[in-house]
């Protein structure tokens, strides 16, 4: 009977065989031009001359580069790296405090009696508006654009990732400060406390602990950030390792590359212990 199976017509191995078949060949008739159009040509990776520039590579990515002279470039490079991050958080944060004031509901006076007015309406949901532009344009496409405007070096970096961040935190602030209890920021507004007042003494102390610790998560993505911005000419380590590549020396990847995940992993365990302590 398993012989008699397995020699049944299609139909009766398989009722759903021809749906399966016509979506494979309608797969591949897509793919077809799409591999064309890429120039896909795997075979290339087994000639002789990549073949023996792939060992290089890898023969010298064992052998980390560990002289003195780099690794005092690679020190410094990483120093700015941190620099980078902690600058365009710190430019993020001016940003980004009072866009947060400004499209947060819970901080509107003329929403007291019950419903926001018309104007102070429309002119959070354009702050708001203004926040996902900020954030939805990636922190490479501001580096792209401000290394034309002021050139290669950090400063470019420290302006994409202070636009970007800035766009998520606000959003991110907003929600939380919204997310919390209100009752003291509204029973200090209805006595005649200003915004900023009703901010320092009603909202914050009670989200102080939510805030920080996002803020913590966002400066460790920004040490991220800046090392992949350095690979368009945004400085730090993303610049030396981009270098590196471009003359395929892998004793100089692999030490950027140890140092990145060192870097990385320095400031995911800082992040951690400081949420462990605003916890």
């Amino acid at each position: 009977m398993a012989v008699a199976g397995a020699f049944a017509a299609p139909s009766l191995r398989d009722p759903a065989w021809a749906r399966r078949l016509f979506w494979m060949l309608a797969a591949a008739a897509l793919l077809a031009p799409a591999l064309w159009a890429t120039e896909f040509r795997p075979w290339i990776l087994f000639e002789p001359e990549s073949l023996r520039s792939t060992w290089n590579f890898i023969a010298a990515f064992f052998r980390p580069r560990l002289d003195r002279e780099f690794l005092a470039l690679i020190a410094w490079e990483t120093w700015r790296t941190v620099a980078i991050a902690t600058c365009g958080m710190t430019l993020a944060l001016v940003l980004a405090f009072p866009l947060t004031l400004l499209s947060t509901a819970a901080l509107s006076v003329s929403a007291l009696p019950g419903r926001m007015g018309t104007f102070p309406f429309f002119m959070r949901q354009a702050v708001r508006w203004l926040l996902i532009v900020l954030r939805s344009v990636p922190e490479l496409v501001w580096a792209l654009v401000f290394v034309r405007v002021v050139g290669l070096g950090p400063t470019a970096a420290v302006f994409a990732i202070a636009l970007t961040y800035s766009g998520m935190l606000g959003k991110v602030y907003g929600e939380i400060l919204e997310s919390g209890e209100a009752h003291a920021t509204v029973s200090l507004m209805r006595n005649g406390a200003g915004r900023l007042q009703s901010f320092f003494y009603g909202l914050l102390p009670t989200n102080a602990a939510e805030l920080t610790s996002y803020t913590v998560y966002r400066w460790e993505c920004a040490i991220r950030s800046s090392a992949v911005l350095g690979f368009v000419g945004a400085g730090g380590l993303g610049q030396q390792l981009i270098t590196s590549l471009k003359m395929f020396d892998g004793a100089e990847v692999s030490t950027i590359l140890i140092v990145l995940i060192a870097l990385v992993g320095v400031a995911d365990w800082a992040s951690g212990k400081l949420r462990q302590l605003l916890a």
